[in-house]
């Protein structure tokens, strides 16, 4: 009898140990590449999030930081896919952190007209080799 409480109470306790430890434990660091600047900010794009759709396009988090920040200016992160080919893109999802993400499940692909930042993402991340 005494070694059923025993296993029980252990058990407990390995259950409350996983349930506290923090998530981000668990997830990649992420290893930020900078594109160059403009008058608005900067982008940066994860290494680490790559990754190749069924369609060949590429997905990447990517994150505006912007040069003046406030409470209605926050770095904004961006889960995009990339199309090397016709170098367009699309937001799948948008968010100021990644775990307040708003999904776009139907997005369109968009040319980045002309902005230096989405350009400078696309240029890099279309000619990155692992």
């Amino acid at each position: 009898m005494v070694p059923q409480k025993l296993i029980f109470v252990i058990s407990f306790f390995f259950i409350i140990f996983i349930s506290i430890t923090p998530k981000n434990a668990f997830a990649l660091s992420p290893e930020w590449v900078g594109v160059p600047k403009s008058n608005y900010g900067e982008q940066v794009w994860d290494k680490k999030s790559l990754q190749r759709n069924r369609d060949g396009s590429v997905r990447v988090i990517s994150k505006f930081i912007p040069k003046n920040k406030s409470e209605i200016t926050q770095d904004i992160i961006y889960t995009m896919d990339i199309n090397c080919f016709e170098k367009s893109f699309r937001d799948v999802a948008v968010g100021t952190d990644q775990l307040n993400t708003s999904l776009n499940n139907n997005s369109d692909w968009q040319d980045p007209n002309g902005d230096q930042l989405i350009l400078g993402v696309i240029g890099q991340v279309c000619n990155y080799k692992d």
